[in-house]
């Protein structure tokens, strides 16, 4: 049974409750694409439990669409709604999203399967057998490559910027700090790639679960209320 994935889901989701609450009495739209992107990671951990159990096709998809395609990416996306002062930008782009995720849904649901689907192994991770599986044409891989550059750079660029925004004006260190959780937290399951291709699934699964935590954590500690100075930053993946 594959225990760390389980709790991943459990903290995903615990946050993403965190979050729509926020969002129902802020009512910033980063805060609810945020959300929608702790849905998406919650998705992805929950079909790994599945798949420790039992092999669906629907759950190999909804794990490669929600976990390799648009986590990352919807994450971002809230970060450039907090971060960009052009809201028509961050609508546009936020547009643009959504069109490349109903269509990377359309592709991955009717992606094919290969015969090595008969022989799927639950005691192997899926990350290590989906290749052979999942018959991934160039769109999907181009958008999968597309989706997770934009993400990486919009959510760890974003709270980095935020990060030094806060050191170089000497306020709110909470905040500082809380970005920097959160831009390392965004890396982690960035760097499950790795992990894979050197043969280590227990260190996929761990960085998914500890990157969760420490954006849980980036995350509560830079909403958290402090005393803030006359002179304070405004910009930050809080909200």
């Amino acid at each position: 049974m594959n225990y760390i994935s389980i709790f991943s889901t459990i903290v995903t989701l615990v946050f993403a409750v965190v979050v729509f609450n926020r969002y129902r009495y802020k009512k910033g739209v980063h805060l609810f694409m945020w959300g929608m992107g702790l849905i998406f990671y919650g998705l992805g951990t929950l079909a790994e439990v599945i798949l420790s159990f039992t092999f669906s096709p629907l759950v190999l998809r909804i794990w490669y669409l929600s976990g390799a395609m648009l986590t990352a990416a919807w994450l971002g996306q809230g970060t450039v709604f907090l971060l960009v002062r052009k809201r028509r930008l961050a609508d546009l782009l936020a547009a643009v999203l959504l069109v490349i995720s109903v269509v990377s849904l359309a592709l991955v649901l009717t992606a094919p399967l290969t015969s090595a689907a008969a022989a799927y192994d639950v005691s192997r991770a899926i990350s290590e057998q989906y290749k052979d599986i999942l018959v991934r044409n160039g769109a999907i891989i181009a958008l999968t490559i597309i989706l997770n550059i934009y993400g990486t750079i919009t959510l760890v660029g974003g709270a980095l910027y935020s990060a030094w925004l806060f050191w170089r004006k000497k306020v709110l260190f909470n905040r500082m700090l809380g970005n920097l959780l959160i831009a390392g937290g965004a890396l982690m399951p960035a760097m499950a790639g790795s992990f894979v291709q050197a043969g280590l699934v227990d260190l996929l699964y761990l960085s998914e679960f500890l990157g969760v935590v420490f954006m849980y954590a980036g995350f509560s500690l830079a909403t958290s209320i402090q005393a803030v100075p006359a002179r304070s930053a405004s910009a930050s993946p809080s909200g």
